[in-house]
């Protein structure tokens, strides 16, 4: 699938995966960010929901199975080659529990592993997401003080409010 020089942006999904007080992080076998750590994902097939894309991108990536938890952010990467625009995504992030699997690289991730959070910044990530891991931790920490747990990500019909019960 072409993603260079496009009409129109592509949305990908990522997995900010937090077990045992670390972060899961994978190295990037191809462009953008090719040898660069980051956080697993990948682009939405058509036709899938984001749900079912983010548990296809880390288990392709990472042999894992996740249970989303909540989204943490939506925002853009837009990459200029001079003038033009190189790439554009749309990305949505979650923050995933791990249910089960072996962490293994696959599909093009070359490397893959659990990183502490006091080690991100050995990994070089880009500014947005090391904060966007780093709201992760304050989720899942908050969730472990106050005791309440997640709610598994509901859909909210359009024109619906998406408050929590």
């Amino acid at each position: 699938m072409k993603r260079e020089f496009l009409e129109h942006p592509l949305v990908g999904v990522g997995g900010v995966v937090i077990y045992r007080n670390h972060a899961l992080l994978i190295r990037r076998g191809s462009e953008p960010l090719k040898g660069e750590w980051s956080i697993p994902g990948g682009l939405l097939e058509l036709g899938e929901e984001l749900e079912a894309g983010v548990k296809r991108e880390i288990k392709e990536e990472t042999g894992l199975e996740v249970e989303l938890l909540e989204c943490i952010l939506v925002f853009d990467r837009i990459i200029r080659e001079g003038l033009r625009v190189k790439y554009h995504y749309v990305i949505v992030d979650y923050l995933c529990r791990r249910k089960r699997g072996r962490l293994r690289a696959a599909s093009d991730a070359i490397d893959a592993r659990w990183v502490r959070r006091e080690d991100l910044p050995k990994y070089h990530l880009p500014d947005l997401a090391t904060k966007v891991i780093l709201r992760a931790f304050e989720l899942v920490g908050r969730e472990s003080e106050v005791g309440l747990g997640f709610a598994r990500v509901r859909r909210v019909p359009l024109g619906a409010t998406a408050e929590r019960p």
